[in-house]
């Protein structure tokens, strides 16, 4: 007889440290979590076309829906919405018209300035602080025409490339404008869909925290949008004072920089400066960079601790941080969208936490549903959280009292009460 070879002894998991199955086990975690957001980039990056008018959209919704309710209760919901569209709509064209008519006039005007104001800003250079010589700025400019005839035919490309990205611009428009509006009519309906595809025991809290996102995100951009306006006011009361061309430009691009949270306006800023610059003088040029970095600063130490700390309980160093990683990921819509998103999650995020401890507390004490009920810990009556009463409003004609889709709400009591019908903000049927 042939003696057998000896069998490997099974592996047993037990003869692991518990710190390393524990590091194994995270990340396996993280590297699922960062795969994930991986491919979710991916298809961002891929379908921006679409996803950032949506997103656009879901902003402006989140701005515009308090006007929307405030319409008196006579008119339908859907001509009230499409007022409020019709009316963002002519804003937008009216400042584009008054941006295109003083370009219109100022350019021609701006070629005689040119030409003097780089000569005086030559001068200044050599004549200034930094004392450069005219050999080496003659060098630098030189070397600037040799890279703008030898990569002529990249130019060429991206002006060709600047044509498919001003139809893909108009494209967006027009989904931006649809979408705002169905948003702003059917709002509600839409969310009541996502909803319903939610297990039953995890709806309410869902609902309930994403409700109260939607809120800190409106809370958000109107509070941004108060920002903006001040700092648009500051900077072309500065340029208007200072005489440097193109106000109303100067304005709308620093408006809609503000839009990106206390490195808008100074990225901003850039334009006026170097108006100023070829305009009026290096002298001037200063002034207007001063203006800026004083309305920068107002922003900064004012107008974010008093009016955004309000409404969004970020730091400003996760600001900075979270714009700057949009930046790096998807670009200008990255920073867009980069604080009022993660202020949405981080109200989301806090409210599913502190109530997930609640239902714990009320199930390690017996609570009426074995795991605590749905109002467990932070009792949340009907109508508390903003549109709260609305869940099952739109929707109660076709999904009746007893429908097991419909989500209900639970009453001061721990009792499980029908939502009430939905008033004006329940974005409901046409009336």
């Amino acid at each position: 007889m042939t003696q057998g070879s000896p069998t490997a002894a099974p592996f047993d998991r037990a003869h692991l440290p518990y710190p390393v199955v524990l590091a194994a086990g995270w990340s396996a975690c993280l590297l699922l979590i960062a795969g994930g957001g991986w491919l979710v980039g991916q298809a961002v990056g891929r379908l921006s076309v679409i996803i950032a008018p949506l997103a656009i959209a879901v902003l402006l919704a989140a701005m515009l829906r308090p006007m929307v309710d405030r319409i008196p209760e006579r008119v339908p919901r859907a001509a009230a919405a499409l007022v409020v569209v019709v009316g963002v709509l002519a804003v937008i064209l009216a400042a584009l018209a008054a941006v295109t008519t003083q370009l219109a006039t100022g350019v021609p005007r701006m070629r005689d300035q040119i030409s003097s104001g780089t000569d005086a800003a030559l001068r200044w250079l050599e004549d200034g602080p930094l004392h450069l010589t005219a050999d080496r700025l003659q060098e630098a400019v030189a070397q600037a025409r040799t890279w703008i005839e030898s990569n002529s035919e990249a130019v060429a490309a991206g002006a060709v490339q600047f044509g498919h990205t001003a139809v893909d611009a108009v494209a967006g428009v027009l989904i931006c404008l649809v979408s705002l509006f169905f948003f702003l009519y059917h709002g509600e309906k839409l969310w009541e869909f996502f909803v319903r595809w939610l297990p039953r025991a995890s709806r309410e809290h869902v609902d309930t925290a994403f409700r109260r996102g939607w809120g800190s995100l409106g809370a958000y951009t109107r509070t941004q949008l108060t920002v903006a306006a001040i700092n648009a006011a500051g900077v072309g009361l500065g340029a208007l004072l200072l005489r440097v061309p193109f106000v109303i430009p100067i304005v709308v691009v620093v408006f809609l920089a503000s839009f990106v949270p206390i490195v808008g306006t100074l990225v901003a800023g850039v334009i006026p400066t170097v108006l100023a610059l070829v305009e009026r003088g290096p002298a001037i040029a200063v002034a207007m960079l001063a203006i800026v970095v004083v309305v920068h600063q107002v922003e900064s130490h004012v107008l974010q601790p008093l009016l955004m700390g309000h409404a969004v309980a970020l730091h400003p160093l996760a600001v900075i941080l979270v714009v700057t990683a949009g930046t790096y990921l998807f670009g200008v819509v990255g920073a867009l969208f980069a604080v009022p998103v993660t202020a949405m999650a981080n109200t989301v995020v806090r409210h599913l936490a502190a109530r997930g401890g609640a239902d714990g507390g009320s199930a390690a004490r017996g609570g009426p549903d074995g795991g605590g009920s749905a109002g467990g810990g932070e009792d949340l009556g009907p109508g508390l959280v903003p549109g709260r009463d609305e869940v099952s409003g739109p929707d109660s004609a076709a999904h009746p009292a007893g429908d097991d889709d419909e989500v209900r709400l639970h009453d001061h009591d721990g009792e499980t009460v029908p939502a009430e019908p939905a008033a004006r903000t329940g974005g409901h049927a046409p009336r």
